[in-house]
């Protein structure tokens, strides 16, 4: 959390607590009053956050501190929480959408909400199953411009990137290989050309492009396809979380 880790000048619950509180919420998909009632049956979770389980904060400390955390605090821990796990360098480039109309239809109606999903395109390690980065967008960007601004953020540590032939078009393959990382792409239709270039990239592991839909499918049959916070941007962060998450699960697994 670099300059915002520690307790805040005004006193109050430490920076870090929230932040796992959130993670809490999160796994276990409670309300900001539930997860207060939670953290009360939890006293040596409680203990480790510097909480005591008689005087718990109010359920809007935990709302408020979600928008006081900026995205690249969530960002962190997704990068945190990939790098706890072996990588190979080869990974698959993949979109999938979630559900943003859990709210009441007055609500959507009041405040004009029409798009009903968001986008989230996301780097997937193919042998860890660790979500490394997370690209979230409600304008249906197409894959060809979301796509290399993951594959970019994350350039040094990469290999080669697996994508569907969604994201092929010769201007995102010149930029992917300016960066030094193999493109195995699907190319489209059935000439000479795309039938020799797809045998090629499938010898060179694009089987392996499928984890992502098994990273996908892992979060939202455990967590949730679902998005409960209202604002866009509170969304993209809950998005970031769940994928965090999971890579948190997994390495729990192996330990």
């Amino acid at each position: 959390m670099g300059k915002q880790a520690g307790k805040p000048d005004s006193g109050g619950l430490a920076r870090e607590a929230h932040i796992v509180a959130h993670c809490i919420r999160k796994e276990e998909g409670h309300s900001y009053a539930e997860l207060v009632d939670r953290l009360s049956l939890m006293p040596k979770i409680c203990d480790r956050l510097g909480l005591h389980s008689d005087a718990l904060p109010d359920p809007t400390t935990f709302y408020y501190s979600f928008d006081r955390y900026a995205m690249y605090i969530w960002r962190a821990l997704l990068r945190v929480s990939a790098q706890q796990h072996p990588h190979s360098g080869h990974v698959a480039l993949d979109s999938t959408f979630f559900e943003r109309k859990q709210a009441s239809q007055y609500y959507l109606q009041r405040c004009e909400r029409s798009v009903t999903t968001i986008k989230a395109t996301t780097l997937t390690d193919t042998e860890s199953l660790a979500v490394l980065d997370v690209h979230c967008c409600i304008e249906r960007e197409h894959d060809t411009k979301a796509g290399p601004r993951v594959v970019r953020r994350n350039a040094d540590d990469l290999r080669a990137v697996a994508a569907d032939n969604g994201f092929q078009d010769w201007h995102t393959e010149y930029e992917i290989a300016g960066l030094d990382v193999e493109y195995l792409v699907h190319y489209r239709g059935s000439s000479a050309t795309a039938v020799a270039n797809n045998t090629l990239i499938r010898a060179k592991g694009y089987t392996q492009r499928w984890m992502a839909e098994t990273s996908y499918s892992t979060v939202k049959r455990t967590q949730d396809s679902a998005l409960r916070s209202r604002f866009w941007y509170r969304q993209f962060r809950e998005i970031v979380l769940s994928f965090a998450l999971n890579n948190i699960k997994k390495l729990a697994q192996t330990l």
